[in-house]
C-alpha cells in the first residue's frame, strides 16, 4: 500500500535565533542543555551565561553535575573561524575547563582538523567537542533542533596515551572500557531519559543525581568478582549525617543493608553483588540489568532524601 510521507525542510538558524545571544539564551535553558548533554554523554549544569574571561565573555559556563568539572560552551550561528577557535582555547585556560564545546552552523575542514589535533595532544582529562546545530521542520511544523557531533574526544586513544605501560592499555582496562560501553548501550535501549556519560577504561562509572555534591557511582571489581552501586558524596558531611540519621528507613526502601563509609573527602553508601565471572559474555546482560535497576532505585530513593535535605 502506498503511503504519503512528509518532507523534511531545513530552516535557516537566523530565522529562529536572529543573533547569537538569542541562541545562547535558548541553549542555556535546562531542557536544551539536557538535549545537548544527551548527544555527547555529559550531564551539563549551567553556572552562568556571558561569564568573564579577562576582556572577553564565554557564552556559557557550566559544570558536569556528577564531577564538578568545568565546561565552556561557545556558540556561532555561522561557519567556524580562527577568531572563535582562539576564543575556546582562551576560555578553557581561563576557567581551567576540562570539557570544551564549540557549537556552530557549519564547519570548515581546517578547523575540524584543528579540534581533532587538540583532542590528540591534550591529556586524558580534557576533551573538545565540535558540534553542528541544525533546525528542521515537517511541512510547516515547529522547527526542531538537531545536534550533530562532528568531533569528540577519542576515549580509547586518550586512555592509551595516558597509560604508563608503553602506550598500551592492559587487558583489564580494555575489558573495563568494553564493559561500560556495552552497559551504556544496554541502558540506552531501555531508557532514553537517563543521562549517561562517555565510558572510560576504569573500574567505576558515574551517573548524575542532579547535584554536584553527590552522584551514583557504579563499580566493577574483577579480582573479587563484585558489582557495586553506591551514593558518592563529595565533601558534604552534613548531607551524609542527614542520610545516616535515616539509615533504617533508607535501607528498608532499597531492600537491603548498605555499607556506610564516613570518609574525610568522599563518603559513600554502597551495596555489592557477588558474581561468578565479571567479564562473562553470557552473564553480561544480567549484570547490566542489576546495575541499571540499582541505579534507578538509588536515584529515586536518595533523590527524595536529597530534596528533603535541601528544603
Amino acid at each position: 500500500m502506498k503511503k504519503d510521507l512528509a518532507k523534511l525542510q531545513k530552516i535557516d538558524l537566523r530565522d529562529v535565533w536572529g543573533i547569537e545571544p538569542d541562541f545562547t539564551n535558548w541553549l542555556a535553558q535546562k531542557e536544551n542543555l539536557d538535549l545537548l548533554g544527551e548527544e555527547i554523554g555529559v550531564d551539563i549544569k549551567i553556572i552562568k551565561t556571558e561569564a568573564n574571561v579577562g576582556n572577553f565573555k564565554v557564552d556559557i559556563l557550566a559544570e558536569e553535575e556528577s564531577s564538578g568539572r568545568k565546561i565552556i560552551i561557545e556558540n556561532q550561528l555561522e561557519d567556524t573561524n580562527h577568531d572563535h577557535l582562539g576564543k575556546i582555547i582562551t576560555y578553557a585556560s581561563g576557567y581551567d575547563a576540562e570539557i570544551i564545546i564549540w557549537v556552530v552552523r557549519d564547519v570548515r575542514e581546517e578547523h575540524q582538523r584543528a579540534v581533532e589535533w587538540l583532542n590528540e595532544h591534550t591529556d586524558e582529562k580534557t576533551g573538545y567537542f565540535l558540534i553542528k546545530v541544525e533546525l528542521w521542520q515537517i511541512e510547516g511544523s515547529k522547527p526542531a533542533p538537531k545536534f550533530d557531533v562532528l568531533v569528540s574526544p577519542n576515549e580509547w586513544a586518550k586512555a592509551i596515551k595516558a597509560s604508563p605501560a608503553g602506550g598500551e592499555l592492559s587487558d583489564t582496562k580494555l575489558q573495563q572500557l568494553d564493559f561500560w560501553t556495552k552497559f551504556k548501550g544496554f541502558v540506552r535501549a531501555k531508557d532514553t531519559r537517563i543521562r549517561l556519560q562517555t565510558p572510560r577504561p576504569q573500574h567505576w562509572y558515574d551517573v548524575s543525581m542532579g547535584s554536584s555534591e553527590a552522584h551514583v557511582a557504579l563499580t566493577i571489581n574483577s579480582r573479587e568478582n563484585l558489582l557495586g552501586c553506591e551514593i558518592y558524596i563529595s565533601r558534604n558531611k552534613e548531607l551524609f549525617n542527614f542520610l545516616q540519621e535515616r539509615k533504617e528507613e533508607i535501607e528498608k526502601e532499597i531492600g537491603e543493608q548498605a555499607e556506610w563509609v564516613n570518609a574525610a573527602v568522599a563518603s559513600r553508601i554502597k551495596i555489592k553483588k557477588e558474581i561468578p565471572d565479571l567479564f562473562s559474555q553470557s552473564e553480561a546482560e544480567n549484570y547490566f540489568a542489576w546495575l541499571y535497576e540499582k541505579t534507578t532505585l538509588f536515584q529515586k530513593v536518595f533523590g527524595r532524601h536529597f530534596r528533603e535535605f535541601n528544603k
